[in-house]
């Protein structure tokens, strides 16, 4: 296992479409497994492909009970539906430094998916788990939570952006 570079804003690999993948081997399952690594490391919840450059459609979203424990879900090509209430609630990003923001999400979410062998997964996931893996399967889509916020909240987003750019 190996830590992977989390990739930042304005990055253009953040923007683009995951391809769907269709080979389940041991490399996709090493890429899982620095995916968990580098989000545990980054003190992450979840961490799509997009974010350490990887454009596939590959997910971690850890689910473990307490914060000593390390226990994730590996969700390929993830496909969300049925989503049931509103709920508002803040979120921040490994990709998106030093912000964070309130955003709307479903509270409860089915989601079909594959493990990294290849297993089929169909469950539902509710509340926090639902927003994580609703926020991780927007960045397969090139959408990062700062495309749900208000223009006012963007703007200013860019200038702290532009400011920590130019400090660097």
């Amino acid at each position: 296992m190996a830590l992977r570079k989390i990739i930042t804003h304005p990055h253009p690999v953040l923007r683009e479409q995951a391809v769907k993948i269709t080979e389940f081997n041991r490399a996709l399952q090493e890429l899982a497994q620095d995916m968990a690594e580098t989000m545990y490391h980054a003190q992450g919840v979840g961490l799509a492909g997009n974010q350490i450059g990887v454009a596939r459609q590959i997910a971690v979203v850890d689910i473990s009970a307490s914060e000593e424990e390390r226990n994730y879900i590996v969700l390929v090509n993830p496909v969300l539906s049925d989503g049931e209430g509103c709920e508002s609630g803040k979120e921040g990003c490994l990709s998106v430094r030093e912000y964070d923001a309130k955003v709307e999400r479903f509270k409860k979410i089915r989601v079909i998916a594959q493990d990294a062998e290849g297993n089929p997964l169909d469950f539902i996931a509710e509340d926090r788990f639902a927003r994580i893996i609703q926020h991780e399967v927007d960045h397969l889509h090139g959408i990062l939570f700062i495309d749900r916020i208000s223009r006012l909240k963007q703007d200013i987003y860019k200038r702290k952006l532009k400011k920590l750019l130019t400090e660097n």
